[in-house]
C-alpha cells in the first residue's frame, strides 16, 4: 500500500450490526488494523440476519471471539487494550461499566486510548437508556418529518441517514480528531456520539428556514424539498423520473432555453414567461439586442419564485403554472431521451437511476468506485487521495484471527 494513512493504528471494535461496523470499515480502508471482537456463539448478528451486508461492511477486519461475560475474556480484552489506539463500542450506556470495561478502567491501562461510544441517544439525558433504530433517531431529530411529498405521509429512505451519516461518519470524524489529539498531548479521550445528535446536526437547511421565518415549512414545501418547480422531480413519458436541480437563475434559464426548442408552440409562450428567454429551432437563442435585459428579467422572475417558496399560499398561486408547464414538457419524452438531450447542457438535469443503473453509470465507472467481492458488486472507499491508497479486503470468518491476535499477548509482538 502506498502511504498507508492509518498504518500502525490499532482499533478494537466491539460494535455490531450497521453503524459501528460502517464506521470502522472506513478506518480499516484507511489502513488501520481493526480487530473485531465477537461473541463465540454466532458473532455479530448481521452474520445471520444479512450475510451480504456483513461482508460489505466488515471487509479488511480481523475477527477474534471473546465471551465478555466471562472474567478471563475481560482480562484478555484488557491485554489487547494495552497496545491499542482506539476502542469503539455500541452498547447501551452502562453496559461496559458492568463488564468492568468502562472508560476510567481502560484509561488507567492505556492513557492514550481513544474510547468511542456510538449510541442512539448518548450517555446523558432522559433518553440515554432507550432502544432505537435509524427511523427513531430521524423522527426525534425532525428529519423524518421533512421527507416525503407535500400532503403525504413521512417517507422512509433506504439510505440510513441516522445510522450512517449521523452516527457512523460522525463517529469516524470524532475518532480521527481524538487520535490526532492523543498523539499531540499523550492523552486519549472519551468520544460520546449519539445518532440522534448527529442526525439533528444534519438539519442545516431546515434550521436556516426556521431562523429566517420562525418556523419550518411543511413536508415537501421547503426550497429544497419540492416548493420550487426548478428544484423538483418530474415524471417522464415512460413512467421514470428526472431530477431538475436548476436552482440558480443561470441554470434554470439555460434549462428553459433548451426546453423551448423541444416543445410545441402552445407551450413555448409559457416557458418564455418563466425565463424571459426565446430560442429558435436551430438552437440559437435569438437576437443579441436586449439579451442582457431579458436575462435580468429572467433572474428577477426566478428570484421571485424562490421568495414565493417561503409562503405556501403564495407558492401555490405563483408557482403552479411553472410546475404545470415543466411537468407537461417532461411527460413528452422518456427519461433516457431527456438525459441524452440535456445531460451536457449545463442545466442540472439528471435521470433518477436505480442502484443497478448507478453501478453501470459512466461517471461511477470512470471513478473506479465499483469492485467485485466474492463475484458480486461492492464499493471501494469513496475518498480519493493523491499519493495514498485505500484498502478493501474481505470480511473475516468468525474467530478467524484468534491465533494471530491472541498470540501477541504472549510474545508482545505487534503485527500491522
Amino acid at each position: 500500500m502506498s502511504n498507508p494513512l492509518l498504518a500502525g493504528v490499532r482499533v478494537i471494535d466491539l460494535s455490531r450490526l450497521l453503524p459501528g461496523p460502517f464506521c470502522t470499515l472506513y478506518l480499516a480502508q484507511f489502513g488501520a488494523e481493526v480487530i473485531k471482537v465477537e461473541e463465540p456463539n454466532g458473532g455479530d448478528y448481521t452474520r445471520s440476519l444479512m450475510p451480504e451486508l456483513f461482508d460489505l461492511i466488515n471487509r479488511g477486519k480481523k475477527s477474534v471471539t471473546l465471551d465478555l461475560r466471562k472474567p478471563e475474556a475481560v482480562a484478555t480484552l484488557k491485554q489487547l487494550i494495552v497496545d491499542a489506539d482506539v476502542l469503539i463500542e455500541s452498547f447501551r450506556p452502562g453496559v461496559m461499566d458492568k463488564l468492568g470495561l468502562g472508560y476510567e478502567v481502560l484509561k488507567a491501562i492505556n492513557p492514550k486510548l481513544v474510547y468511542a461510544s456510538l449510541t442512539g441517544y448518548g450517555h446523558t439525558g432522559p433518553y440515554s437508556d432507550r432502544a432505537g433504530h435509524d427511523m427513531n433517531y430521524c423522527s426525534y431529530a425532525g428529519a423524518l418529518d421533512q421527507i416525503g411529498e407535500a400532503g403525504g405521509p413521512p417517507a422512509l429512505s433506504n439510505v440510513q441517514i441516522a445510522d450512517l451519516a449521523g452516527g457512523a461518519l460522525t463517529c469516524a470524524t470524532g475518532i480521527l480528531a481524538a487520535i490526532i489529539g492523543a498523539r499531540t498531548s499523550g492523552n486519549g479521550c472519551f468520544v460520546d456520539v449519539a445518532m440522534l445528535d448527529g442526525t439533528l446536526a444534519l438539519q442545516t437547511v431546515a434550521m436556516a428556514t426556521l431562523r429566517t421565518h420562525g418556523q419550518t415549512q411543511p413536508r415537501g414545501a421547503d426550497m429544497l424539498t419540492g416548493a420550487l418547480p426548478n428544484y423538483s422531480l418530474y415524471r417522464c413519458r415512460d413512467g421514470r423520473y428526472v431530477a431538475v436541480g436548476a436552482l440558480e437563475p443561470k441554470f434554470f434559464t439555460q434549462l428553459l432555453r433548451e426546453l423551448w426548442q423541444l416543445t410545441p408552440r402552445s407551450l413555448q409562450s409559457t416557458l418564455e414567461k418563466l425565463g424571459g428567454t426565446r430560442g429558435n429551432r436551430n438552437g440559437s437563442s435569438g437576437k443579441s439586442e436586449g439579451k442582457s435585459k431579458k436575462k435580468s428579467a429572467a433572474s428577477a422572475r426566478i428570484a421571485r419564485m424562490t421568495d414565493a417558496a417561503a409562503s405556501p399560499t403564495k407558492a401555490r398561486r405563483m408557482l403552479a403554472p411553472a410546475r404545470w408547464a415543466l411537468a407537461t414538457v417532461f411527460r413528452m419524452k422518456g427519461r433516457d431521451e431527456w438525459d441524452r438531450l440535456l445531460s451536457d447542457k449545463d442545466a442540472c438535469v439528471s435521470p433518477v437511476l436505480t442502484l443497478e443503473e448507478a453501478l453501470e453509470n459512466e461517471q461511477i465507472q470512470a471513478r473506479g468506485l465499483v469492485e467485485q467481492l466474492n463475484g458480486k458488486p461492492a464499493l471501494r472507499n469513496p475518498i480519493r487521495f493523491a499519493d495514498a491508497t485505500t484498502l478493501s479486503g474481505t470480511a473475516p470468518q468468525l474467530g478467524e484471527h484468534n491465533d494471530e491476535v491472541l498470540s501477541r499477548l504472549q510474545t508482545g509482538a505487534r503485527v500491522a
